[in-house]
């Protein structure tokens, strides 16, 4: 069976993105939210957030409401 990157239903802050690339990836949400804000904080944070706002809009919800 082939993994698929969803939006989580279940970790959920604003859209669900860090927390399906969470599930995806089998690491701790709060570690992904974290390498995020640094990112955001320490690089070129427009990009990022376009990225971010794209990743909401594209990637498709999860059917599974745990």
């Amino acid at each position: 069976m082939s993994k698929k990157l969803y939006r989580s239903n279940r970790d959920v802050m604003l859209a669900g993105v860090l927390g399906g690339l969470a599930e995806y990836l089998n690491m701790d949400v709060t570690l992904v939210r974290l390498i995020f804000i640094i990112l955001l904080l320490f690089t070129a944070g427009i990009p990022l957030t376009i990225l971010y706002i794209a990743a909401a809009i594209i990637i498709p919800k999860s059917d599974v409401y745990n």
